[in-house]
């Protein structure tokens, strides 16, 4: 009952994307699951049996059996410290933020209600998203009001869209004149202009872990879709076999932006790499895709950038980077991204769910938000499995947030300041939930059961119960934020505490009690 509650409105599928048609026509896509088949879904952990509490089982199924640990110390280091943060924010923010459409797909000549474009004619649209450049200024843009805002939300590390895949780029590039600091772009004047800079500088200095979220597709680049050709889908629209000098030039351009990022912009801790359709593929795999149901794509073929070469680069220029190479299983995916859908189950590799903290990654107007019940559930659910929450709000044309993000953010912060130990620097622990209750574990072995309200319920439960939980002799059980110490009993496997009367909740939404420690 209150696991469909809590976990069923955050299964959306895999989505690639948000499109709105009309005014409010918002469908999610199940487009990037055709390309690289479904994520994460298979990669699902079965706990074993038993109340004792133990840690989450380091094996699991599916596309994590493929997951590659780093070896290098310093991206093993980071990597454990980015664990820790838990809670995080991605913004998708581009020329189309003004026409508030779903970012760059509508550029896609792929046949899907999501993306419907609002002219009739390819060329003219295409001719007319292009030149949205020449009409970007977003003269509002304060990031450090964005920062101020993540950090009151109890956030701790962001991820921007330096380039999505329609090849806009956002930061200061010098291959290519489509970008916000040309001369074509209005804002280009300004000295705000390199909106990648100013908002990685805001967020540094608020002691943010930063991220470089970079397409690696790019379907601006006469090198990735050629002007010669029609472009039918989202893949090269030319044999970069045959053309191999072109698809030399396209991996040279890519290597060169992402060097500007790595050395232009101070510290970076993440590269974020999405578009997994760009990936090194064996005949047989190409074959497979080809023979999928689903299968849709004209131009499916294996594309090398170099990924050995690009990832020993960027780390020769921030050392310890964390390589986040989507939906591509290897050694360069250091944390797995199951997109707009929190796990069945705890994963047994680091990994974190981006999902929009609305309904579209890209601004919208007027478009709906989580509620905040939704946005604690939802990361309490993640954090329980294991897992980091990349909450993602899309900028307006203008260059702010819609009003309602920073109500979310300030709700969200309200609770993380009362129950904040009982999310960072957690880990999942077995069995990670029981009816209305999430478990955590924090690093002195202490484990946190965080009770989810139901919708309307605003008194704490007279008594906390668990059969799966088993406190250890002499354990003591608090309230997480006034610390009030209940009393406890065992209960047959578990254990029953009972809330003191006249204790209010010290939060909205959900309320965490510790256990001292627990029987193993």
């Amino acid at each position: 009952m209150v696991e469909a509650t809590v976990s069923e409105p955050f299964r959306i599928g895999s989505a690639a994307g948000v499109c709105a048609r009309g005014t409010r026509t918002l469908l999610w896509s199940h487009l990037r699951r055709a390309a690289t088949g479904t994520l994460i879904t298979a990669a699902v952990l079965v706990l074993a049996g038993g109340f004792a509490v133990h840690p989450a089982p380091a094996a699991g199924q599916g596309q994590s059996d493929t997951y590659v640990a780093p070896t290098d110390p310093l991206v093993h280091k980071k990597l454990e410290e980015w664990q820790d943060l838990k809670l995080g924010l991605l913004m998708h923010w581009g020329t189309y933020s003004q026409w508030g459409i779903v970012e760059s797909w509508s550029l896609c000549s792929e046949d899907e209600d999501w993306c419907r474009r609002s002219m009739p004619d390819y060329g003219e649209y295409k001719k007319a998203y292009e030149a949205l450049q020449t009409t970007f200024n977003p003269v509002e843009f304060d990031p450090a009001r964005w920062a101020e805002a993540a950090k009151d939300a109890g956030m701790k590390y962001v991820v921007f869209t330096t380039k999505h895949h329609d090849g806009f780029s956002m930061f200061d590039t010098k291959q290519t004149d489509y970008r916000i600091t040309s001369p074509h772009t209005p804002f280009g004047t300004d000295p705000r202009a390199d909106v990648t800079k100013g908002t990685f500088d805001a967020f540094r200095a608020q002691g943010f872990m930063i991220g470089a979220y970079f397409s690696k597709p790019d379907w601006h680049s006469p090198d990735y879709w050629w002007p010669y050709f029609a472009t039918p889908d989202r893949y090269p629209n030319y044999d970069v076999k045959k053309y191999a000098d072109r698809w030399a030039r396209f991996v040279a351009f890519t290597h060169a932006q992402i060097e500007e990022l790595m050395s232009n912009y101070g510290r970076v801790d993440i590269l974020w790499l999405d578009g997994g359709w760009v990936r090194t593929l064996t005949p047989a795999q190409i074959q497979a895709r080809i023979n999928a149901p689903n299968y849709k794509f004209l131009h499916i073929q294996s594309l090398d950038i170099d990924m050995p070469g690009l990832v020993a680069m960027a780390r020769r220029h921030q050392p310890g980077l964390i390589v986040v190479n989507r939906a591509v299983p290897g050694p360069y995916q250091d944390y797995l991204t199951p997109e707009a859908r929190v796990p069945d189950e705890p994963i047994p590799h680091p990994w974190e769910v981006p999902m929009p903290m609305a309904t579209s990654w890209s601004y919208v107007p007027h478009d709906t938000y989580k509620s905040p019940r939704q946005l604690v559930h939802m990361l309490v659910d993640v954090v329980a499995k294991g897992g980091n929450l990349l909450l993602n709000i899309g900028p307006g044309p203008d260059g702010t947030w819609d009003p309602n993000a920073y109500d979310r953010l300030e709700r969200l912060g309200a609770w993380m300041k009362v129950n904040g130990e009982a999310i960072y620097a957690t880990r999942a622990v077995a069995p990670y939930s029981e009816g209305k209750i999430r478990l955590t574990r924090a690093k002195d072995g202490a484990v946190y059961a965080i009770y989810l309200a139901d919708e309307g319920e605003t008194e704490l439960p007279r008594t906390l119960s668990m059969m799966t939980l088993s406190p250890a002799d002499g354990a003591t059980i608090t309230l997480v934020g006034p610390g009030t110490r209940l009393r406890w009993e065992r209960s047959g496997t578990g254990f029953t505490a009972h809330v003191p009367s006249g204790v209010k909740p010290p939060a909205r939404y959900a309320w965490a009690f510790r256990v001292s420690a627990v029987r193993e």
